[in-house]
């Protein structure tokens, strides 16, 4: 039986044509039957790139000649990755979590934003404003990409929001010393000198990396004295 349902809307699809929109709700429906529906990645949607914005908080920065590859790269080969938002309600708005150059690309081209009908793909995460920071900064330091100043923002901002010093090293994967030298070299220390934080403690979050990137944060600021 099951399997005659499965030819039977195989056969449903092949006979008929639909729009992005029509497409998008099919993807919805599928979605709530995944039995890996927790993948963000198993609902891909096509949303108008002008019901998209970037978030004010991103530390991640690429190279003008990359910016330009990357375009190179969408033009020759499509878009391969989803960019990842949050929806935010009040803005009626998706707010991009990962993946703002994607966006960018899709902005300022002329020929890939006609090319896609100005749509972009994206997936949509359910989260509050701490996750969407610590998720923004996992995903920039997975590719080994962060900035100093960004990153102390984020953790300031963190805080800010009731996140404890572990809670920060936990969800963003830093060392106690590397949280201690973002404070001072973004200049937020003064604003938790009365907050006690334990070295020993050990964050549960800690990623094996093969560089250490407390090294980032020591030369950026030289660089900066």
């Amino acid at each position: 039986m099951k399997e005659n349902k499965t030819k039977e809307i195989i056969e449903l699809i092949k006979s008929s044509s639909f729009t992005i929109d029509d497409i998008n709700e099919i993807e919805n429906e599928l979605y709530n039957k995944h039995p890996l529906k927790h993948n963000p990645v198993s609902r891909v949607q096509f949303v108008d790139v002008d019901k998209i914005e970037p978030n004010d908080y991103n530390p991640n920065a690429v190279a003008k000649n990359e910016m330009k590859l990357l375009e190179i790269s969408i033009d020759h080969d499509g878009y391969t990755q989803p960019t990842v938002t949050i929806y935010d309600k009040d803005k009626d708005k998706y707010v991009i979590v990962d993946g703002f150059h994607r966006y960018y690309v899709m902005k300022t081209s002329k020929l890939i934003n006609e090319r896609n009908n100005g749509k972009l793909p994206i997936v949509v995460l359910d989260k509050d404003i701490n996750d969407r920071m610590a998720s923004t900064v996992r995903h920039n330091r997975a590719r080994g990409k962060h900035s100093v100043s960004g990153m102390g923002k984020i953790v300031c901002d963190m805080i800010k929001n009731g996140a404890t010093d572990e809670e920060v090293c936990n969800e963003l994967g830093l060392e106690t010393d590397e949280l201690v030298r973002l404070k001072y070299t973004s200049g937020v220390a003064k604003l938790f000198e009365n907050e006690e934080f334990s070295k020993s403690a050990k964050p549960t979050y800690q990623i094996e990396r093969e560089y250490d990137p407390t090294q980032d944060v020591m030369e950026e600021t030289k660089d900066g004295e």
